[in-house]
């Protein structure tokens, strides 16, 4: 490919990393590398939300430079962002600044139809952005989605379904979290055996969005079914 679409990745902030001396912005290897392989050229962003609160202007404008936006994995969203009062004793490296940088993210994404691959913590960003709700613990040990790979059905007629030539894929899972309530216009396009929402996808919209709850870029390496996500992201991205 003469000419790799730009795909917008907004990093994660780390603590620490091998062979650095401060904390870091990073992004997962092999989700880097699954943008890669399907021919794009992932770029990550930093996210730039002092005091937790997003500019939608400059976030606009900084997206506009882009052929397409991947929101990964993370850590969860304040449960407050999606209109809890309480929060679970569960929810764990909640931050600010990068869940307003996400959430305005997006938003703008949406807004102007940029082709959106959504993954685990991304999901849960844009169901929020466009109002749905989320249960924020799945009951602990045993129940939740965490180190599991299993099963999912996918709908038939849906991107994903279309995308993976497949009824069912096997999906690796970590999330304690999963939908409650899906935002205006998404439609859930996937289901585990236990009932648990698996996928998202935006209907009756210009742009393209799908949003998967579990990780595909941990398996895309071998797994067609998974890196297909990734190829579908980049060859809308590419305008194809």
């Amino acid at each position: 490919m003469s000419h790799r679409p730009l795909i917008a990745v907004p990093a994660r902030f780390a603590a620490s990393t091998s062979a650095l001396r401060y904390a870091a912005e990073v992004n997962a290897r092999a989700l880097i590398e699954a943008v890669w392989r399907a021919g794009g050229e992932p770029v990550a962003l930093h996210p730039h939300a002092p005091g937790g609160v997003a500019d939608p202007e400059e976030v606009r404008e900084r997206l506009a430079r882009f052929d397409g936006l991947l929101l990964p994995g993370g850590g969860d969203l304040a449960p407050h962002r999606y209109g809890a009062a309480d929060v679970h004793d569960a929810v764990y490296d909640v931050d600010d600044e990068q869940d307003a940088f996400d959430l305005e993210l997006a938003r703008a994404a949406i807004g102007t139809g940029v082709p959106t691959l959504a993954i685990c913590r991304g999901l849960q960003v844009v169901n929020t952005v466009l109002g749905g709700t989320l249960h924020q613990d799945m009951g602990g040990p045993g129940r939740e989605h965490r180190h599991l790979r299993h099963p999912v059905a996918l709908t038939p007629g849906s991107v994903l379904a279309s995308t993976a030539g497949a009824a069912v894929v096997e999906a690796s899972c970590y999330h304690h979290q999963h939908i409650d309530r899906p935002g205006d216009g998404l439609t859930v396009t996937a289901r585990a055996a236990d009932g648990t929402a698996e996928a998202l996808e935006l209907t009756g919209h210009e742009g393209w969005l799908v949003a998967v709850q579990w990780h595909p870029e941990d398996t895309a390496q071998h797994d067609p079914a998974q890196q297909s996500i990734f190829d579908a992201l980049v060859c809308r991205a590419a305008g194809s």
